[in-house]
């Protein structure tokens, strides 16, 4: 088509240029004959005036025409007629056309029958004048000249002719003068009238071309990168596929995903997030071959199309080979970029016989990697299919959920190791399923966050947390997990709404966040701790001792809570002495930095005692209470609550003292 349409194009260039010479031509053309008529009209006129005048004015013609001498009078004449510049000859002849007197500019000369001229002739035979204009150069060195010859007659007989010879070469140059500027104006107007029009179509057929080309482009190409599209990828997978393998070779299809994109564009700003994925194309243009195909589906997703494979370790190579090409850092503006990639890998005929299923295997393949961890390798297997539809399941009843309000929240008892006695609740999210099971929040809460919407779950849990607790004792506290994702938003100012709207004194809510969050800290991250701290609720730093820099983040931020992180009570039984000095040390370190320090997964009276002689501040765990609705949580169930937890405590007082014994 593209190919075509220049031809048509330069065809139509091509006859408008001929038209418009054309055009321009006639009008050279016709002004030119216009001018030479004019011109040859002028000249007529001149000699047919100069003649009559001549005739006119001298009485004895016929006396000179018979061969006398001119009077007087007559030589006085043309003596002033010679001097006058225009007329630079005249000749009478006699009836038969023989010349009898001739004056030129130089002389005046009477002659005897001295040259037969036709013209004069054929003028005193007709009785009618004879004009004739001649160019080019004469005998009296003439350019461009008239002759009239004019009969005389007397009673309706000729008795001499009078010719006039009449220089019209300046009249001739102003009519050329004239004509020239005439006709280039013209052409000029003609060119302008035709040209402007012309140019304008010109530029709009280019363009419109060049936005032809650009559709056509864009139908098949990716407008950021100039890679194939989706379009042109399923058209040669299409191609690809049709061939038998025993004659093409095996098929490979690598999804690739950029790890984390938005933190580049969150960080770089959308240039430095486009300017990434332009050096992403180029690189895996650079790596594969030309019956290859790269394509870009969108956003931060890429795909290539890897033909004539061998096995399933060339694929494999080739999948590394692109981690690690990508991994390499990319420049913007003078900062350095390092990223990941996560690359999911389909194989044709073994996981998909059509372009769609394989690129649905691809997309399989690369979800399993992005959920196990990202950075890494995954070939699709058939299970990975049973997993996603279980994924979109728990998406399905998560979005249900939030829709819906109908999250779950169980609170776990947190006591006070020193009086023995209950200070709070940690709140428990719960995700309910149609058949009245409870889905675990280590469960939902990361497919949550990818879904983005934890901020809306993250939201209906204050709500409902801090309603929860006004009716509990003033002297009870509640515990609200915080995820990092909530601090992308305005957590402040749902944190406030939540207080506002239950009316729960601050000082009885604490936020519990990760490290985590401390992990990708920015300035806006401390900001809003600082503002959530100047609320009056207390920041709790959760599952402390698991991350590799904890120790930094408490002098870092001043914490109102450490809580030891469970996997230390799990591991007691087994490490014995160095969990235990781990242990205290946390503890000795909270009270050093005024902190009190909470110990999750009390499961057990040894625990207890060791806590007990370990000094620590609170405790939490299955030992004193399971994580139970707000239902059962009213008024006597923690009176009882109370009193069991009294017993425990009172118990191990009884052993520890039956052992000192």
């Amino acid at each position: 088509m593209s190919y075509l349409s220049d031809i048509t194009f330069r065809r139509g260039v091509a006859l408008f240029l001929l038209v418009l010479s054309v055009l321009i031509g006639g009008t050279w053309a016709i002004a030119k004959l216009a001018t030479d008529h004019l011109l040859n009209q002028n000249a007529t006129q001149n000699a047919r005036d100069w003649a009559g005048f001549l005739a006119a004015n001298v009485p004895d013609l016929e006396q000179i025409a018979n061969g006398e001498q001119p009077s007087a009078s007559s030589l006085t004449f043309f003596e002033a007629t010679r001097k006058s510049g225009q007329v630079f000859r005249y000749v009478i002849f006699n009836p038969e056309g023989y010349s009898q007197l001739l004056a030129d500019n130089s002389h005046i000369a009477q002659v005897d029958l001295s040259t037969f001229n036709p013209e004069a002739a054929k003028a005193a035979k007709s009785g009618n004048v004879v004009v004739d204009v001649k160019t080019g150069p004469s005998n009296s060195g003439r350019s461009y000249f008239a002759e009239a010859y004019v009969p005389v007659l007397a009673n309706s007989h000729t008795v001499a002719v009078v010719a006039a010879f009449v220089d019209e070469a300046e009249q001739y140059r102003n009519f050329y003068r004239t004509f020239f500027l005439a006709a280039v104006s013209l052409s000029l107007l003609t060119a302008f009238s035709f040209g402007a029009p012309a140019v304008a179509w010109y530029r709009r057929t280019r363009e419109k071309q060049q936005a032809d080309r650009r559709i056509r482009f864009l139908a098949h190409h990716d407008a950021l990168t100039g890679l194939a599209n989706r379009a042109r990828l399923i058209e040669r997978l299409d191609a690809a596929l049709a061939v038998p393998e025993s004659v093409s070779g095996g098929v490979g299809l690598h999804f690739i995903d950029v790890d984390r994109f938005k933190e580049v564009n969150d960080t770089l700003g959308h240039d430095g997030g486009d300017a990434l994925l332009s050096a992403v194309a180029e690189r895996l243009n650079a790596l594969t071959r030309i019956e290859d195909l790269v394509a870009r589906l969108g956003g931060d997703e890429f795909v290539v199309l890897q033909m004539n494979l061998s096995d399933r370790g060339q694929a494999e190579d080739f999948a590394r080979r692109i981690a690690a090409l990508l991994a390499e850092p990319i420049y913007y503006k003078e900062q350095e970029i390092r990223i990941t990639v996560t690359v999911g890998v389909a194989m044709a005929p073994a996981d998909g016989k059509t372009s769609e299923r394989l690129l649905k295997s691809a997309d399989i393949a690369l979800y399993n990697g992005k959920t196990n961890g990202r950075n890494c390798i995954r070939f699709f297997t058939p299970d990975m299919d049973e997993a996603l539809q279980a994924r979109i399941r728990l998406e399905r009843l998560i979005r249900d959920a939030i829709a819906a309000d109908s999250f779950v929240l169980h609170y776990q008892p947190v006591l006070e190791m020193s009086g023995e006695r209950l200070v709070g609740f940690e709140a428990l999210v719960r995700l309910p399923t149609p058949d009245g099971a409870l889905i675990q929040p280590s469960v939902f809460l990361p497919v949550a966050e990818d879904m983005r919407c934890i901020d809306k779950l993250g939201a209906w849990v204050l709500q409902e947390a801090c309603r929860t607790a006004t009716t509990w004792a003033d002297n009870l506290t509640v515990a609200v997990n915080l995820s990092p994702a909530q601090f992308e938003d305005d957590i402040v100012g749902v944190v406030a709404k939540a207080l506002k709207d239950s009316g729960l004194d601050p000082r009885r809510l604490e936020l519990e966040i990760t490290e985590h969050l401390l992990l990708g800290s920015t300035e806006r991250t401390m900001t809003q701790l600082r503002e959530l701290k100047a609320l009056g609720v207390a920041i709790v730093m959760d599952d402390f001792g698991t991350g590799y820099s904890s120790l930094s983040y408490l002098w870092k931020f001043p914490f109102d809570k450490i809580k030891i992180d469970r996997s230390f009570m799990e591991g007691f039984a087994k490490s014995g002495r160095d969990v235990e000095t781990v242990i205290k040390t946390i503890i000795a370190l909270g009270r050093e930095l005024n902190m009190r320090v909470t110990v999750e997964g009390v499961e057990n009276a040894t625990q207890v005692d060791f806590l007990y002689d370990a000094d620590a501040d609170q405790v939490q765990g299955f030992y004193f209470g399971y994580p139970v609705s707000a239902n059962e949580l009213a008024a006597e169930t923690i009176k009882n609550l109370r009193k069991t937890i009294d017993d425990k405590a009172a118990k191990s007082g009884r052993e520890l003292q039956k052992a000192a014994n």
